[in-house]
């Protein structure tokens, strides 16, 4: 959650999302661990909650929703602080985990060693069509066919999905395929979760390290599970510019749709830190687990906080707010005006003005909810 919203930041202050140095690509890479984590974890939580629960399909029905319509709604004009609903809306993390548990609500039907098949066929699998990706993109035509590829599949490469004529175009981030069998494996990883600590760490770090070497040969040979090839990436650009270095090329998977690959690079490191991060003692840890608390009033709220204290940093540094932060963000704006792009250093310094604020609203809503026992709170 922390490392998240180096990237939201980034979206505000005109840097590219990655490269062409290590400083920007790094900053970028370095936060490709949240959503693979986020959505992982949000199935382990649903079976935890399910032990206690009677009504975990019900609740993750109603939570799926939930977090759909508020996507659609609440971060769209957050993201962009403006209300041009017809023109603009993106399919973003929230989307993807809300459309995931309502996945979810039909798969924990089924034995949790079938879900954990389910997940990891979907995983793995998902890449075999891409081939056939291209050929796909060039059949859709626009109608219910291709909003279905949009949604499930291809993403925005694709173009948005068009709701009429006249209606709002949705520009698909995260589409579904591989993020339903993420949580899928996510929701059985909690029979290892459970497990009493000794063994479960041994299988934490062997699932972790397992995963890791897996992507380290995929990757280094391009063998499968990505739809490019990083050899390919540090050649020469065909307008003469030098090619990726070779580390950043390695590393540079495919998030959007979410590759094998990249599903590797990060749910192996996330996993195998599992026994380390449960034993993080001191203040920094303290820190943390006051964002981890609330992590849902925490997503809800850093955004549009990022994006008014964007709006601080334009008036510092141009004398004036650049009309260009009321824009279709992140994914329909146009690139920023000259000399708007601000420094390295600039991003950090705002990062971390957000996470001293958020500490603080973290820390009283904490409070709220260990005190009170609404049933509308855990939805918030």
């Amino acid at each position: 959650m922390v490392l998240m919203a180096i990237d939201h930041v980034r979206v505000y202050s005109g840097l590219p999302a990655g490269g062409p140095t290590p400083g920007i690509f790094f900053t970028r890479w370095i936060t490709h661990f949240c959503a693979p984590a986020f959505v992982f974890l949000a199935g382990t939580s649903a079976a935890l909650y399910g032990r206690r629960h009677q009504d975990l399909a019900r609740f993750l029905l109603v939570r799926g929703a939930w977090l759909v319509v508020l996507e659609l709604t609440v971060l769209r004009v957050a993201w962009t602080f403006n209300f041009d609903f017809a023109h603009y809306e993106m399919a973003g993390v929230l989307w993807c985990i809300g459309w995931c548990m309502i996945a979810l609500a039909a798969l924990i039907k089924l034995p949790v060693k079938a879900i954990a098949v389910v997940g990891i066929v979907i995983i793995a699998g998902h890449n075999l069509l891409d081939p056939h990706l291209s050929a796909i993109i060039g059949s859709l035509d626009g109608g219910v066919r291709s909003a279905l590829w949009k949604i499930m599949y291809v993403g925005f490469y694709a173009g948005p999905v068009q709701f009429g004529p006249n209606g709002p175009s949705l520009i698909v981030l995260y589409s579904l395929i591989p993020w339903i069998g993420v949580i899928a494996a996510g929701y059985a990883f909690a029979q290892i979760a459970t497990m009493e600590p000794a063994r479960r760490d041994r299988l934490c770090l062997r699932i972790g390290l397992g995963a890791i070497a897996l992507f380290v040969i995929l990757r280094a040979f391009n063998l499968y599970g990505d739809p490019g090839s990083w050899t390919a990436m540090t050649q020469p650009r065909p307008n003469g510019r030098p090619g990726m270095p070779a580390l950043l090329a390695f590393l540079n998977t495919n998030k959007y749709p979410a590759s094998l690959q990249f599903l590797l690079m990060t749910l192996g490191p996330a996993i195998a830190l599992v026994p380390f991060a449960e034993r993080a003692r001191g203040a920094i840890a303290r820190w943390i687990t006051v964002f981890g608390r609330v992590p849902f009033f925490y997503y809800v709220l850093h955004i549009p906080l990022v994006h008014a204290l964007a709006l601080g940093m334009s008036a510092i540094r141009l004398g004036s707010v650049s009309p260009w932060l009321f824009t279709n963000h992140p994914m329909g704006n146009p690139e920023p005006p000259p000399g708007y792009t601000w420094h390295l250093w600039q991003l950090y310094l705002v990062w971390a003005v957000a996470l001293v604020i958020l500490t603080f609203v973290c820390r009283w809503f904490a409070g709220v909810k260990a005190r009170r026992t609404e049933w509308w709170l855990k939805y918030i």
